[in-house]
């Protein structure tokens, strides 16, 4: 009888470290947090890591099963032969040796993915996606990521960049994206553009916009996807309009994935799907509408099963199977 493996998952972001131990049957056994120490740079950082790597193998499994590597998923452009992170806005990081760095000090094998990919196999092998063929996630928070799974296989493309979602253009006139681009799906859907969009539309409109103004205590600077959110709960005019048109771009752009990949299934996570869960069943509906018939047929929406674990348990499951 072979004995169960475990490994150390990692997901690294701009603002927080999350760690855990997790065995081959998607259990989160122990888990770390820290707030990233971006201000100490890549040093720093990689000490984090280290540390939280080294203080969950002394804690060891309690199955007693061998660690069998590190797995990391970090918000950021990853060369996949290297392990080293290519670009990395929140972290500041530019062509830093990541793999080989924490492999050294840490004495494991180490295995580094894109953060959203790495949520991506953990809903896949774990979670809303286990035993489908066929997927698509896509996570909508601050930003839009995504990962597409077909016949079986995760898709990584020509340069490793496979499941840019977010950048995909649903409106040619539409708004400008961070990525230069005018009118991508995160342009008008991801939080920092429906938080751009509500601040815009009350300095525009003091009146209809004094709700959402005073949720953000008065300050339109601090008015983020969340007022939005809690705004329209409340059930404030504007912002029901802005979220619907952000409901009608996600909508959009899935339909659009749906004809061009015809998947089984789409997972929807992320920060703003999970603020705000009956987008689901309203994205279900958008998508149907306007996506072709036969690609729609045999479709399930659904929301995603492990949240904000999905990252550490991904990460982690690449590092058992490499």
């Amino acid at each position: 009888m072979d004995m169960k493996k475990c490994a150390v998952g990692v997901d690294l972001g701009g603002t927080k470290i999350a760690l855990g131990i997790v065995d081959d049957e998607g259990r989160l056994l122990e888990r770390l947090r820290y707030d990233t120490e971006t201000q100490g740079g890549y040093g720093a950082v990689i000490k984090q890591i280290v540390d939280g790597v080294r203080q969950l193998k002394d804690k060891g499994n309690p199955s007693g099963a061998p660690m069998s590597g590190v797995g990391i998923g970090v918000a950021g452009q990853v060369d996949p032969e290297t392990g080293a992170v290519v670009f990395a806005p929140n972290l500041d990081w530019r062509d830093v040796p990541l793999r080989g760095d924490v492999e050294k000090a840490c004495g494991l094998p180490v295995v580094v993915t894109n953060d959203v990919r790495a949520a991506l196999w953990g809903e896949w092998l774990f979670g809303a996606g286990r035993g489908v063929e066929d997927l698509i996630c896509i996570f909508v928070g601050t930003g839009i990521g995504g990962g597409i799974v077909c016949g079986g296989r995760v898709l990584e493309g020509c340069s490793n960049t496979a499941g840019e979602i977010g950048h995909m253009t649903v409106d040619l006139r539409g708004p400008l994206c961070k990525c230069g681009n005018r009118g991508c799906m995160e342009a008008l859907a991801g939080g920092w553009a429906m938080a751009r969009r509500a601040q815009e539309s009350v300095k525009a409109g003091p009146v209809a916009g004094s709700a959402i103004l005073n949720m953000a205590g008065g300050k339109i600077e601090e008015i983020t996807a969340k007022t939005l959110v809690d705004a329209f709960y409340a059930g404030d005019p504007l912002a029901v309009t802005i979220l619907d048109e952000a409901t009608d771009a996600l909508s959009a752009g899935i339909a659009a994935l749906v004809n061009a990949v015809n998947p089984c299934k789409i997972i929807l996570g992320g920060g703003i799907i999970e603020g705000m869960p009956e987008m689901v069943s309203r994205i279900d509906k958008g998508v149907r509408s306007r996506a072709l018939n036969a690609a729609t047929g045999r479709l399930a929406i659904v929301a995603s099963k492990l949240g904000g674990e999905a990252g550490i348990i991904g990460a982690a499951a690449l590092a058992m199977r490499r």
